[in-house]
């Protein structure tokens, strides 16, 4: 990878799950190649940028305007983007598939539109559901005393 970037005139980009823990940046070159690279982390997708920017709102806006509804109205997704606030609003995948599957349910039922209480119907993946569930907590009296366990 060094020679290949001392010689040729690109931009290299090497994008993964943790890349600074693979191979590519480990070993006798790692310095060498890290020397030469720019980490850029990217991590749960901002829901308010700067200078009044919504970076959430316009990646709902872009991934609506790929839908090939024929009932859907342009604009309702990212109206409903931020009711109710789930956790596929900070993971793109979580917001694909989410939007995927409410695409897909709405062309099987043949309404052709995603509405709010569609995208409420849709499980999310596991981790999603399980950072979305919402935490039951419940008094148990033990010895006289009430105490809160959360489950």
């Amino acid at each position: 990878m060094k020679d290949l970037t001392e010689r040729i005139g690109a931009t290299f980009v090497f994008a993964g799950i943790d890349v600074v823990a693979t191979p590519l940046f480990g070993g006798v070159r790692r310095a060498q190649l890290a020397g030469r690279a720019t980490v850029v982390d990217c991590g749960p997708i901002p829901l308010c940028g700067g200078s009044g920017r919504t970076p959430f709102r316009d990646l709902v806006t872009a991934m609506e305007a790929c839908l090939d509804l024929r009932a859907h109205r342009s604009g309702t997704l990212p109206r409903a983007a931020s009711y109710p606030p789930r956790p596929h609003r900070r993971s793109i995948g979580s917001l694909a598939r989410l939007l995927r599957q409410a695409a897909i349910a709405a062309i099987l039922d043949g309404t052709e539109k995603i509405t709010r209480g569609g995208l409420e119907a849709i499980v999310l993946d596991h981790t999603a559901e399980e950072h979305y569930r919402p935490r039951v907590t419940r008094r148990v009296r033990t010895g006289g005393r009430t105490h809160r366990h959360g489950t």
